[in-house]
């Protein structure tokens, strides 16, 4: 089975042309959209969309928002998304710490929590925090927002206790579960947010820098079976990345550059989310910038990761943020994009002035090469908890036809 397709038991949205629909009415948000336009940008018959929208109202996807005078005939009745009809968890396990989202329909986040986490645990430690932490944001009033200590898991042992129930991945077989939250809350599935280097498709976990004995462990199967909900794993940078692009104003092309206890990337190249045939792209923080440079714990040397973490631990700022951007300009003049995104802990802790020395690395090399103005560059500060809110957009994301390349959301 495979889980990365999470989904809800929600027939309707089987259809391709519904998830088109519940797409754009994510987009318009609580203004709403009217059925002829949602024809017109659709290129469906106004017939069809009818037929839709009927079956999305009746299973709560949607609803009436009043009405919007047209330029002839009766006026216009308006149609939102019901973004309470259901909810998805966001997990981000850091090397540090643990932050989990419980977001909604619209990628609203109505609870949250953060903890210490100790990734060079045991992974079964590590699974066993990560479940309770679930079970304590399912758990939490809405709006809830706490800084918590680790939870014991509230969910039965595999084998244990009754499995959920089975539920049908839009536009796929797959099997997976939902549960209640709170009572009137029911969640779709759980998106895990992690260091790399893994396997999306299959939810293993390899490598990751400084703690090789996550090489081979299937978390997303160890998670799915702690909560008997579906599970999809994918880098934090991915998450990252998708979240951003699902709101985004506007199509384009960016990478997402993630300084934390790391350093990474997440590539949104061609209107998805690009993972590469084995989810390989995007380490970023592992291109040698120094031949005869330090050791990095990835084994090589002169890596930008190992020069920028050195950087920070002086409180180098200035020289971290060069070596940043040296490693941005490199992307930029590799892959053409059209705007880079900087976040992560690190760069929240002093963003003006990673901004200020990224881009001046960026602009010189623009002038060098003699390539026009150098592109946009932002960061994520302020955005809220973007790698654990992206984490639950990999679930979300499929049901409103999002999906990305290498499989799922």
């Amino acid at each position: 089975m495979n889980r990365s397709n999470a989904g809800a038991n929600l027939p309707t949205l089987r259809s391709h042309n519904a998830a088109l629909v519940l797409d754009l009415l994510r987009v318009a948000g609580e203004r709403g959209i009217s059925r002829l336009e949602l024809a017109e940008r659709t290129g469906l018959t106004p017939q069809a969309v009818s037929k839709i929208t009927a079956r999305l109202r009746a299973e709560g996807l949607a609803t009436e928002a009043g009405h919007r005078a047209s330029t002839g005939g009766k006026p216009r009745t308006v149609l939102r998304l019901v973004p309470d009809a259901g909810h998805a968890v966001g997990l981000h396990l850091d090397r540090d710490e643990l932050t989990v989202v419980l977001v909604d329909l619209a990628g609203t986040v109505v609870a949250s929590r953060r903890t210490p986490l100790d990734f060079g645990a045991p992974a079964g430690e590590v699974v066993a925090v990560a479940a309770g932490e679930v079970g304590a944001v399912l758990g939490g009033p809405a709006g809830a927002d706490a800084e918590a200590v680790p939870q014991p898991h509230p969910f039965p042992e595999q084998g244990a206790g009754p499995s959920a129930p089975a539920a049908s991945t839009p536009g796929d077989g797959g099997a997976g579960g939902t549960a209640p939250v709170g009572g009137a809350r029911t969640v779709l599935g759980i998106g895990v947010a992690v260091p790399g280097p893994l396997d999306h498709r299959g939810g293993v976990l390899h490598r990751v820098t400084g703690f090789p004995q996550w090489d081979g462990y299937p978390l997303q199967d160890a998670l799915a079976a702690r909560t008997g909900l579906p599970v999809v794993v994918d880098k934090d940078t991915n998450a990252a990345a998708l979240g951003l692009a699902l709101r985004a104003d506007g199509p384009g092309d960016f990478a997402y550059l993630h300084l934390g206890t790391g350093l990474g990337a997440g590539l949104f190249l061609g209107g998805a989310l690009h993972r590469g045939a084995r989810t390989g792209a995007g380490e970023f923080g592992h291109q040698t910038v120094a031949l005869d440079g330090p050791p990095c714990g990835c084994g090589g040397r002169g890596c930008i990761e190992a020069l920028c973490l050195a950087a920070v631990a002086e409180g180098d700022v200035a020289e971290a943020a060069r070596v940043l951007g040296t490693g941005a300009a490199n992307l930029v003049g590799l892959l053409d994009i059209d705007r880079v995104v900087l976040g992560g802990r690190t760069v929240g802790a002093d963003p003006d002035a990673y901004v200020r020395g990224v881009r001046a690395v960026i602009e010189e090399r623009a002038r060098r090469d003699g390539t026009g103005a150098a592109v946009p560059l932002v960061t994520t500060a302020g955005a809220g908890r973007p790698v654990a809110e992206g984490a639950g957009q990999l679930v979300l994301a499929p049901l409103f036809g999002r999906v990305g390349s290498g499989g799922g959301a």
